[in-house]
């Protein structure tokens, strides 16, 4: 397959030209006529050749044009929520990318997650190959539910549905609560993501100062007055961009002020698994009555499986089932399985115990080493992957966060995650993958450039 594809990459096979036969290539490569047979079919599968009856393979075409100039980073898009989710999924593998979200991959449960496909592929054919039930697989629900009683928050199982990730389950409740212009409250700074969706849904997004306590409860206050909103989006865990954990009396404060208005808070809990001092959850206090939990755990057992919950109301999830029906059908049952069996495999709590490791000597690495670039944290957060920083006075996140991306280095400019566009003088850091000396080289080199 790959000498083909190369083959064709460099128009020694042109569009519509005849691939050489099965026996020919055999031959040719060394290899048996069945293992050629097996690369012609998946290659057609792909899209990459066609067959034609009787007369062999032929290469699929037109295709495109060569354009060198989309071969590099778009330097000249605007620095807003997207071009960060963009630039570190489409960066090199092996570059620095401190701005990501995520864990590098050989932090995550790369040994749990070998052990769990093997024990699903051994499942019945019903589990590989049919829709999963309307509210997800029933044990993964009971281990979830159980999970939930462990931080307090009461949930049975008929009230938490699967989704196929953390964002589908914000997607749909954005889909189940608001209308075109509604008005939705998120922290300021916040996950920069929710801005991207909240804008897809077409309402008007308010941003509330954070504090390392969690949201300005004053300004919580005049926004309910002023904007009478509908939803408010935020993390009670490790907050993202900031590292911060709520406290209890904030989080009373909230409650009591959202008893007297319409509001509904989402609590997106995906961090809940860094912590090493858990901080109280909204859902906790008030008992799913009008706050909605969700989550997944893509941080921490693999990015690549996708699968999500919503924890509610009993009636709203009966509502959302039918919402998740009409826009995606059966979720993923393979991946809730999977999922399910890394959850409950015996190594996965010593896994979480190294990563919480890990991530605090990595935190203290990282603040030491940005100190000497004049990069300091607004906080230092007590668990968690991110640190929120202040970058030396007159500089402009967004203007060095470019000048890096030629080098290679990817970064996530403060004012993506600031509705306010407040944070001009901020980057998020993610100290698993700011361990990489090369990022540092950059970053200093960019920061004399910048200051001049």
């Amino acid at each position: 397959m790959e000498a083909v594809r190369t083959r064709i990459a460099a128009r020694a096979y042109p569009p519509g030209a005849r691939l050489p036969s099965v026996r020919a290539q055999a031959k040719t490569l060394g290899f048996s006529v069945s293992t050629v047979v097996e690369a012609y079919e998946r290659l057609v599968a792909e899209g990459v050749i066609t067959p034609r009856q009787g007369s062999g393979f032929y290469v699929a075409g037109p295709i495109a044009p060569l354009a060198l100039a989309e071969i590099g980073p778009r330097l000249d898009r605007q620095v807003d929520p997207l071009w960060i989710s963009r630039q570190a999924l489409e960066a090199e593998p092996d570059g620095p990318k401190p701005g990501c979200g995520w864990l590098p991959p050989s932090w995550m449960y790369e040994a749990g997650m070998r052990r769990a496909l093997r024990a699903v592929a051994r499942a019945d054919s019903a589990m590989l190959a049919d829709y999963a039930t309307p509210r997800g697989l029933p044990a993964l629900r009971q281990v979830l539910a159980r999970r939930m009683a462990a931080a307090k928050v009461e949930a049975t199982p008929e009230q938490i549905m699967l989704t196929d990730s953390g964002t589908q389950a914000i997607d749909l409740i954005c889909r189940f609560l608001l209308e075109p212009g509604d008005t939705v409250l998120v922290d300021d700074p916040c996950y920069f993501n929710f801005h991207a969706l909240l804008r897809a849904h077409r309402v008007n997004a308010v941003g509330v100062p954070f504090t390392p306590n969690g949201p300005d409860v004053a300004a919580f206050a005049a926004a309910l007055r002023d904007h009478s909103p509908r939803l408010y989006i935020t993390n009670s865990g490790i907050h993202n961009p900031t590292g911060a954990t709520l406290s209890p009396a904030t989080a009373h404060r909230l409650l009591s002020l959202a008893d007297d208005s319409d509001l509904v808070i989402v609590e997106d809990d995906i961090f809940a698994d860094f912590e090493t001092n858990p901080a109280p959850r909204l859902a906790a206090f008030d008992g799913l009555r009008r706050v909605i939990q969700v989550g997944s755990f893509s941080k921490t057992v693999s990015a690549a499986l996708r699968c999500g919950y919503i924890a509610a109301r009993a009636d709203w999830i009966d509502s959302l089932i039918d919402l998740k029906l009409a826009t995606g059908f059966g979720g993923s049952q393979l991946a809730s399985s999977v999922l399910l069996a890394a959850l409950t495999d015996s190594g996965y709590r010593k896994h979480m115990e190294t990563v919480r490791t890990r991530l605090a000597g990595a935190m203290l690495r990282t603040v030491d080493r940005l100190a000497a670039l004049g990069i300091t944290p607004w906080i230092v957060p007590q668990a968690g992957m991110f640190l929120w920083c202040r970058l030396p006075a007159g500089i402009d996140a967004a203007d060095l966060a470019r000048a890096c991306l030629r080098d290679g280095l990817v970064l996530a400019p403060g004012n993506a995650f600031s509705q306010s566009h407040s944070a001009g003088g901020f980057l998020r850091f993610n100290v698993a993958q700011s361990e990489d000396g090369r990022g540092y080289d950059i970053l200093a080199r960019a920061l004399a450039g910048c200051g001049n």
